[in-house]
């Protein structure tokens, strides 16, 4: 079932703000936003957990050069949500990159959703 319209939004702002360096450079923000069992698939082909992805971000530079279009949110249950997009990086040389990309989010009982997966498949 499609997630309600607002649903859709906050979800689509939560991932959105995982996409700025404020929040990726910061281990405050990501603990609000990722589940502490918070796992990855990234494009590359690489498994991450929380602890793996919360030190890479922190450290990353360079400016925010990321777009998300075909967003997308379904209910998996009262409390689970699925979202689904494609995202574009541009890369430092100009060439962009894309990824067909997935998470699930779940609301916790703090009223608070939080990313528990996340996988990118790279695409054409």
């Amino acid at each position: 079932m499609a997630a309600p319209s607002h649903l859709a939004d906050h979800l689509l702002s939560l991932e959105t703000a995982l996409q700025t360096r404020e929040v990726r450079n910061s281990e405050e923000k990501l603990r609000e936003l990722l589940a502490p069992e918070f796992r990855e698939f990234g494009r590359s082909g690489l498994a991450y957990t929380f602890d793996d992805i919360v030190t890479h971000l922190v450290t990353e530079t360079g400016p925010d050069n990321t777009s998300i279009c075909d967003f997308n949110a379904t209910m998996l249950s009262d409390t689970i949500a699925l979202a689904t997009y494609r995202g574009t990086r541009v890369k430092e040389d100009g060439t962009s990159q894309f990824a067909n990309r997935s998470s699930i989010w779940r609301l916790d009982p703090d009223g608070k959703w939080r990313m528990v997966f996340h996988q990118g498949t790279a695409t054409e």
